[in-house]
């Protein structure tokens, strides 16, 4: 299911400014190996709401090959810093080398493994955490995040509207029920503030409140 019809996709995606050659080759690789990233328009977002919160530390739950860490990267101070987190060497290997190509490598620093454990295990309080786990494992994200958040912070979670499978399906997967309950759960605890955004595939922002 589109989130937003296509023609308004285009128009929105032909607005945008032209991004760095190495952002452009990312955003390839990304087509020609049909690998799922944030895309330019969440990455404007991430860009923004970076440099809104003046933030310094952010917390990235699977990172890919590097996409959403370079938007972070570009808005960070110099003593700004991204902690990723990658279950494959591989896609380690590609974002330390595009991300040292763009000169942002000093601000970004990969852990290998399951996201969720190393938050768990990594001290906060971090400005922004994004959530791009294993669709099942959101309910556990979000439990897992929330006191590594500073008051003020922002929970970013992708694919909040999962290709529109969270309407309109009596049989939903255990990925579609993850996202099904992960939103519920946002939507309504006490000491967030949510809002789901239809860009993309849906973006989920969480103001964390006292």
């Amino acid at each position: 299911m589109e989130i937003i019809s296509p023609s308004l996709n285009d128009y929105l995606e032909d607005l945008l400014p032209a991004r760095l050659t190495v952002m452009q080759e990312m955003e390839k690789l990304a087509k020609d190996r049909n690998f799922p990233i944030i895309g330019p328009q969440v990455g404007r977002l991430l860009y923004q709401y970076t440099k809104l919160l003046g933030a310094k530390r952010v917390f990235e739950m699977g990172s890919g090959f590097g996409y959403s860490a370079y938007w972070f990267a570009l808005a960070l101070p110099e003593d700004g810093k991204v902690i990723c987190t990658e279950a494959a060497s591989n896609n380690i290997d590609l974002a330390e080398d595009y991300l040292k190509a763009a000169g942002l490598l000093h601000k970004v620093e990969f852990k290998k493994g399951d996201a969720i454990k190393i938050l768990s295990q990594t001290a906060g309080p971090f400005d922004i955490i994004l959530n791009d786990v294993d669709k099942n494992d959101y309910p556990r994200a979000l439990e897992t995040a929330l006191p590594k958040l500073r008051v003020g912070g922002l929970l970013i979670t992708d694919n909040a509207l999962w290709h529109g499978r969270i309407v309109n399906n009596p049989q939903p997967d255990v990925y579609t029920q993850g996202v099904l309950a992960y939103n519920q759960l946002a939507m309504f605890a006490e000491n967030l503030w949510t809002t789901i955004l239809p860009v993309r595939d849906g973006l989920a922002v969480s103001l964390k409140l006292e």
